[in-house]
């Protein structure tokens, strides 16, 4: 049994002030973990990256558009969400409406009726929002320990939009997608990879993960996905040497618009180029060394980034 000194200790370690104080925080702690775990977490991750680009369809990436993306985002700062929530909401939605698309497409060819990607989009517009707002409630279920959206906040707030579904119509739309995704909601979320490999870094002694670069990557990482369309568009262009891609080429270039593990490294070299110029160099030769990434795919990624960060000072990136 231990002392009572130790006792004493432990017991107001775990008091509900505390242990509060400690789940309330959404910030990454670096360095409190042994680096053999993170080494094996990190091989995880893009272990989990690749089986999932290697299942992307032409569609996939259709539903993070610009209004998606600020729609999540501003809605998560209203209700004071995690960093890794806001973007698995816009995971989760995404997944759920390929899944959507995707069984409608098989209910109309059943029926023998038209089919195309267009008009199934269509068809499925009137529930956007309700859908939306609910893989952000989904999503804020995952950080349950820092803050929960509630049914009363998502029913006030679609009331504020003028719509008026019930509580039971709430609940129905979280089942659905649910079923949908058979239950796999917790899906990767771009600021984990980047936490972990700011975490790996700093372990080899590669790069430091300070509160400035790392706000620096978050920052960077919002603009990448407000910008998504405009920033893979020029990445695209300049991978191919050509300003007019074929529709082969757009084909084979979805994964990498979904590559988080390509979109972890661009941030944290675009943010590390902002903060240290002087580093650069080194810095890239430690992301392509951990990662397996070359670092020509580094530079394009990060070039295309900060070109439409900070506009025309990169233009000859």
């Amino acid at each position: 049994m231990g002392t009572p000194e130790a006792l004493a200790e432990l017991f107001e370690m775990g008091s509900s002030t505390n242990v509060a104080a400690r789940y309330q925080s959404s910030e990454p702690v670096f360095g409190a973990v042994a680096a053999g775990v993170i080494q094996d977490a990190l091989r995880h991750m893009a272990k989990e990256n690749e089986q999932y680009l290697s299942g992307v369809c032409n569609e996939t990436g259709c539903f993070k558009e610009t209004w998606i993306v600020e729609f999540v985002f501003l809605l998560s700062e209203k209700w004071s969400l995690t960093e890794s929530a806001r973007y698995q909401a816009i995971e989760i939605f995404e997944r759920f409406m390929l899944t959507l698309i995707k069984e409608l497409s098989n209910f109309t060819r059943a029926k023998g009726e038209d089919s195309n990607w267009a008009s199934m989009k269509q068809q499925i517009e009137s529930t956007y929002v309700l859908h939306l707002v609910s893989c952000i409630q989904l999503a804020s279920k995952l950080s349950f320990h820092y803050s929960i959206v509630s049914n009363n906040m998502v029913l006030r707030f679609l009331k504020s939009l003028g719509f008026s579904y019930t509580t039971e119509e709430l609940l129905e739309s979280e089942l659905a997608i649910l079923k949908a995704l058979h239950f796999q909601i917790n899906v990767p979320a771009p600021s984990a990879y980047i936490e972990m490999l700011l975490e790996v870094l700093g372990y080899n002694g590669y790069l430091l993960p300070t509160k400035q670069l790392l706000e620096m990557c978050r920052h960077l990482l919002g603009l990448t996905y407000l910008l998504r369309s405009s920033i893979y568009d020029t990445l695209l262009k300049s991978s191919i040497k050509n300003a007019s891609p074929s529709e082969l080429q757009l084909a084979k270039f979805v994964p990498v618009k979904e590559d988080l593990m390509l979109l972890a490294v661009g941030v944290i070299g675009a943010s590390s180029f902002l903060l240290n110029p002087e580093g650069w160099n080194q810095v890239l030769k430690y992301l392509s060394d951990t990662t397996g990434i070359s670092q020509q795919s580094i530079v394009e990624a990060v070039c295309s980034i900060l070109k439409h960060s900070i506009g025309s000072a990169m233009d000859d990136c």
